[in-house]
């Protein structure tokens, strides 16, 4: 399941033509904090596959999607209306209204050594549940 996560944020960070460095270090460290090898990783930012179906995850693994899609959208500190329309896309897949990207955005941090507080964000986010 991870790598389908990372496949999602992976395509996120292409969605502006280019892989930064700092999306492709986020992407990294979540993948290495799950046990993904850096080189299949890197093999996996070479290659994206298609988003497969979201809509089988559980309410956690769509709102752990949706935070940490949100916090690469940010990572590398330039915020493109195409990252915005993937994000709100992305969200809508996981079963969220759009307006749940600008309502967590305001509150997930770019530095993935910052931590929010999950569970008040994921309350949020579940008021904009479909």
């Amino acid at each position: 399941m991870i790598k389908d996560q990372l496949n999602v944020l992976i395509n996120l960070a292409a969605s502006d033509s280019k892989v930064e460095d700092k999306e492709a270090k986020v992407i990294h460290l979540i993948g290495k904090a799950n046990g993904i090898a850096k080189e299949e990783i890197d093999e996996m930012l070479k290659n994206p596959r298609p988003i497969g179906d979201l809509s089988s995850l559980t309410e956690d693994e769509k709102f752990e999607n949706l935070y940490h899609l949100i916090q690469l959208m940010k990572s590398d500190g330039h915020v493109f209306k195409s990252e915005i329309h993937f994000c709100e896309q992305i969200a809508e897949r996981l079963g969220y209204k759009k307006a749940v990207v600008a309502e967590l955005s305001a509150r997930i941090y770019s530095d993935p050594t910052i931590t929010s507080d999950r569970k008040m964000l994921m309350d949020r986010a579940r008021k904009f549940q479909r």
